[in-house]
């Protein structure tokens, strides 16, 4: 009977061995393999992304039911990295436990890091491109493409120090969906458990880089491009990086210290070589 629901979990400590023991395939991957893998991540926490603010285009629902609602939407983005297949920088954050057990180099670390980061914003900002030239900003009157200038106006204004605390409490919570997910041995176990760290973290306004890789670019192209009535005077280059930089160093310190090093301290540090301590 457990395993028809899928109760039959693997414990912590086994997902500890299963992160290290992934985290030495992702860094051996082929670049054009990591780099394909890493524009599908992104495109799909685009797709999370559209999911969101649609939802949140809606004015006639309330601002917690739009922000926890558009959360379970959001959900989407990474239920789609976990379940079809793909190479996402924040959950590659996880990759430190690997690196802390001397499994693999730092060179092998920050290329990972550098080649996903970069390959997840050319499928998040592809997938911006390809949905202005859709059309589908248009719907509900326009409500859409405002709603994608009123959140990156927020984004591009917020100070340093707020972005970058947002996206270490962003991270904490996605690396803690993919921990869980790996707990799973069904789709239905992994979608559950991804489903409640990200709509929280959706839900309580948290900053992530990828997803901001498809709003913020998407906002550009609808100020530059559409008729609105919005003053978006930080919706820029300029203001995409000032996001960008603070949510980043956010993301990589919440998903690889205070997940990824806290996991390897509980779980794995006395497997640790003697000559890599």
């Amino acid at each position: 009977m457990s395993e028809i629901f899928g109760s039959d979990a693997f414990s912590p400590k086994e997902i500890a061995q299963r992160v290290n023991d992934v985290g030495v395939v992702k860094v051996h991957l082929p670049f054009l393999s990591l780099f394909m893998l890493g524009v599908l991540a992104g495109a799909f926490i685009g797709l999370g992304a559209l999911y969101f603010v649609l939802i949140k285009s809606d004015a006639s629902l309330g601002f917690a039911t739009s922000q926890v609602v558009g959360g379970l939407a959001f959900s989407l983005g990474l239920i789609l990295v976990i379940v079809a297949g793909a190479e996402l920088f924040t959950g590659n954050n996880l990759l430190v436990m690997a690196w802390a057990e001397g499994k693999i180099t730092s060179v092998e670390l920050l290329r990972n890091w550098i080649i996903v980061c970069f390959a997840n914003f050319v499928g998040a900002a592809g997938l911006a491109v390809l949905v202005f030239l859709s059309g589908h900003t248009e719907m509900n009157n326009g409500a859409i493409a405002d709603q994608y200038i009123k959140i990156a106006m927020v984004k591009t204004a917020m100070p340093f120090w707020s972005a970058f605390f947002k996206g270490v409490l962003c991270n904490v919570l996605v690396c803690i969906a993919v921990w869980m997910a790996f707990a799973g041995r069904t789709v239905i176990d992994k979608a559950i458990a991804i489903v409640f760290p990200i709509s929280a973290f959706v839900a309580a306004g948290f900053e992530h880089c990828i997803a901001n890789m498809y709003i913020i670019p998407l906002a550009m192209l609808e100020k530059v491009f559409n008729t609105t009535s919005l003053v978006a005077e930080t919706v820029t280059w300029a203001g995409f990086f000032n996001n960008l930089l603070p949510v980043i160093l956010g993301n990589l310190v919440g998903g690889s210290l205070l997940v990824g090093i806290v996991y390897h301290i509980i779980y794995r540090r006395n497997n640790t070589p003697p000559n890599e301590k």
